[in-house]
């Protein structure tokens, strides 16, 4: 059987190697919900002006319901010379129903009815993700209280730097997924703009109802111009990008984890039903979950590369190119839904290794900026403070003892007795976690204050 996209203009069958090279049932199957419903939609602007009978509507309706039943169950054979869902869905309604399903394709485009199917299978998709992210969210906040005891340090170039609450960590990813979530919310706003009814490049003569149809399958609006609407995936790439953020967020925390599981850090403990052993040595618990998180975001951010270069020179408007933007498309979704569903339950039933934490967290010197800052409050320039700071650092490390330990007259022969006993109110951690008071510190009052609005915002957030 000829794909009925082959019109009599053609006087030879198509070359088989081209049917098998062509075609994209493969992957784009899983477009036949939206497919189906986006093909109700059309029948019922068509009959809304004049151009089907109610008796014709009402067939259509009926056998692609039909249509959805056998494709949900698996029973509608997948031919190549039928090339894609879009061929499929509507020579099974034609062999039901005739000449009716030959009026179905009235006034659309495979252009257009392709974009609209993708549009509202992203515009889904981004709801789901938007829901996991939420999710990791909550899983983030629900070790807040817990662990609000903890301090751990915070590291710049990968070095001890200053000293934080271990919910002031989490309430950081926290943040990170909120704006990946600004991102999928701004995105799905362009995603959702109906392109039903602009055709092949041009529009059409035929009376339609563009605005009906955009209603009824829950879009926004309309494109505004044919030709930009044919040609246009944009959105395709802006939410391919949108997860490829996600991904690196979920990257750089699961790097990030993979270190603090390893004996050198010793912070936080991974729940072993997502870790996997070796073959030779009995003794590794590996965090091959987190590893393969960091790995697989490669695979999300290519996806993006992929679909940036399969548009950058095509010509207005639509180009048989843009088929290859699904494969890529899908798998970045589906990555992104792996790595996000995975990723909850690993931050829920993480723990922290309180002991070996406390046991070493007044190494590396955490306190020395909140000492340089304790000088500068007494009226020494910052520049003064934190040279002397360094020595005292450095005479610290010679006697190997934290800054806490150092007794208070060599601070006060170091600083020329700019230093009383009364620094000892800001030496150590715990010390100087507490004297932290900015807006956004990892200050405990404000580190609570955060840990409330987000309970709240992720309470109405449903």
């Amino acid at each position: 059987m000829a794909s009925p996209s082959r019109s009599g203009v053609f006087a030879q069958a198509t070359d088989q190697r081209l049917e098998a090279y062509a075609e994209s049932i493969s992957f784009d199957s899983r477009l036949y919900e939206q497919d189906i419903r986006g093909s109700i939609a059309h029948a019922d602007m068509l009959r809304t002006v004049g151009l089907l009978t109610d008796q014709e509507f009402s067939l259509i309706c009926t056998e692609l319901e039909k249509i959805r039943g056998q494709l949900e169950r698996g029973e509608l054979p997948m031919r190549f010379e039928l090339e894609d869902i879009h061929m499929h869905v509507e020579q099974a309604l034609i062999d039901a129903t005739g000449d009716v399903g030959r009026k179905l394709h009235t006034a659309r485009s495979r252009n257009d009815q392709v974009s609209t199917d993708l549009r509202m299978w992203i515009r889904e998709s981004l709801d789901h993700i938007d829901e996991l992210l939420v999710a990791l969210q909550r899983a983030f906040l629900s070790r807040c209280d817990a662990d609000f005891d903890v301090i751990l340090p915070a590291y710049t170039h990968l070095q001890r730097a200053q000293p934080v609450l271990a919910p002031h960590y989490w309430l950081a990813y926290i943040e990170k997924l909120e704006r990946d979530r600004g991102r999928v919310a701004d995105c799905r706003k362009r995603v959702n703009q109906s392109p039903l009814g602009i055709a092949a490049v041009a529009g059409t003569t035929l009376p339609i109802d563009r605005q009906q149809t955009a209603k009824a399958l829950g879009f926004d609006g309309i494109t505004a111009n044919s030709l930009d609407t044919s040609s246009d995936r944009d959105f395709a790439l802006e939410s391919s990008f949108a997860l490829s953020m996600i991904a690196s967020h979920l990257s750089g925390w699961a790097e990030e984890w993979i270190l603090w599981s390893t004996v050198e850090f010793d912070f936080i403990q991974i729940p072993q039903q997502f870790c996997t052993g070796s073959s030779i040595m009995p003794q590794k618990v590996n965090p091959d979950t987190l590893e393969l998180t960091r790995g697989k975001s490669a695979r999300v951010m290519g996806s993006l590369q992929t679909l940036m270069l399969l548009v950058k020179n095509l010509p207005l408007a639509y180009n048989r190119d843009l088929q290859e933007d699904k494969p890529p498309l899908f798998d970045a979704f589906d990555t992104t839904r792996a790595m996000l569903e995975l990723a909850t339950p690993i931050v829920a039933g993480a723990t922290l290794k309180r002991d070996s934490i406390s046991a070493r967290i007044e190494k590396g010197y955490l306190d020395a900026t909140t000492l340089m800052e304790w000088m500068i409050r007494k009226g020494m320039p910052q520049r003064t403070a934190h040279h002397l700071v360094g020595a005292i650092v450095g005479e610290a490390m010679k006697q190997d003892l934290p800054l806490a330990d150092l007794p208070v007259e060599t601070l006060a022969k170091l600083s020329d007795g700019a230093i009383d006993a009364s620094i000892k109110e800001v030496l150590g951690t715990q010390n100087a976690v507490a004297a932290f008071q900015s807006e956004g510190s990892t200050a405990p009052e404000r580190v609570r204050e955060q840990i409330d609005i987000w309970t709240q915002r992720l309470a109405n957030d449903v």
